[in-house]
């Protein structure tokens, strides 16, 4: 891997290649005799804990929202094996690596309020659901005399 270069989460926060580690494993799956010889699946490594591109918010969030694909330690691993190619499997891992950081940069959403009807909402309501209980009971057989 090259060292000066770098991968763009979103503007003003991005990671050096240095700090990416990629292994190449078997892919499993269909693929025939190939499949036992190429090894075209990547295994791509993210020390999020140690990582000096990230704050502490974002690498807290970063971890949490990768959830099983993060380690004890703080290392996020994405497998990549949907393609069959290294190049494509490369690519397609970054890229999932990329969407990750982007959305734990994101700011965590707003705590939901809690809100009460007004007394008046619930007094409405109940009406309502009176009358439309009389008008059912009214429906009742017609009886003849």
């Amino acid at each position: 891997m090259s060292g000066g270069q770098e991968l763009a989460i979103r503007p003003g926060i991005s990671i050096g290649e240095d700090e990416l580690e990629e292994q190449f494993i078997r892919s499993s799956g269909p693929g025939g005799q190939n499949v036992n010889k190429v090894a075209t699946a990547v295994q791509l490594r993210f020390d999020a804990a140690n990582s000096p591109s990230l704050d502490e918010r974002m690498r807290e969030r970063a971890i949490k929202l990768a959830g099983q694909r993060a380690t004890k330690d703080g290392v996020i691993v994405i497998e990549a094996n949907r393609f069959r190619t290294q190049e494509l499997n490369r690519a397609d891992a970054r890229e999932r690596l990329i969407e990750l950081l982007a959305r734990a940069s994101e700011p965590p959403p707003k705590p939901r309020k809690k809100t009460r009807p007004s007394k008046g909402a619930v007094e409405r309501r109940l009406k309502a659901k009176a009358g439309r209980s009389g008008i059912k009971k009214m429906r009742g057989r017609v009886t003849q005399e």
